[in-house]
């Protein structure tokens, strides 16, 4: 089912989260942190949504870290209820894609809750002082890609708060998957 999230609540504190990631390591938000900002990706290996833009994400996560941006993404979803994002499903899926960044595997669930998440891809864009100043989209992409010449509207908006620390005031909300929650 497709979920849109909210759009940015502007300083909004990052979450603090320790989580094993594809390589082995356990990494913090302090380890993946940029001089000039850190974004943090949900997303999964499965989503519709996200393989639709998965070659483009990792464009705009290299440029980024380029320009000082400390890139992580995290996978929520249940993996009983949802194998293909199993966290040996996300090391294969990092490894044959040379994923810039680590992909963290959230098996409780609990950085989505404190981050409120709701679908894959879900973007949060900090500033170097870990204050929310992006929560849109990628692009204009839905389940589909969109043209190569679209707006590259993460991109343009996390390359603005490296290089002013703030965000667009008008950002369009994220489309994807909702999360997969585990059974209560």
């Amino acid at each position: 089912m497709a979920t849109t999230p909210p759009v940015c609540t502007f300083g909004w504190p990052a979450p603090g989260f320790s989580l094993p990631a594809t390589d082995g390591r356990i990494l913090s938000l302090d380890d993946v942190r940029g001089p000039k900002g850190t974004l943090v990706i949900f997303m999964c290996n499965h989503c519709p949504y996200v393989l639709a833009v998965l070659d483009r994400m990792l464009r705009d996560a290299r440029a980024l870290q380029s320009r000082g941006i400390g890139v992580a993404a995290i996978c929520s979803n249940d993996p009983v209820s949802h194998p293909a994002d199993s966290f040996e499903n996300m090391v294969r899926l990092a490894e044959t894609h040379d994923f810039p960044f680590p992909y963290l595997h959230d098996r409780t669930q609990d950085v989505a809750r404190a981050y409120g998440a709701a679908c894959t891809p879900d973007f949060f864009g900090f500033d170097a002082n870990d204050g929310l100043q992006y929560r849109g989209r990628l692009d204009a992409s839905r389940r589909e890609a969109a043209p190569g010449d679209v707006r590259r509207d993460l991109f343009e908006a996390m390359a603005q708060v490296a290089e002013t620390g703030q965000g667009p005031k008008e950002q369009i909300p994220s489309m994807g998957c909702s999360i997969k929650w585990k059974a209560a």
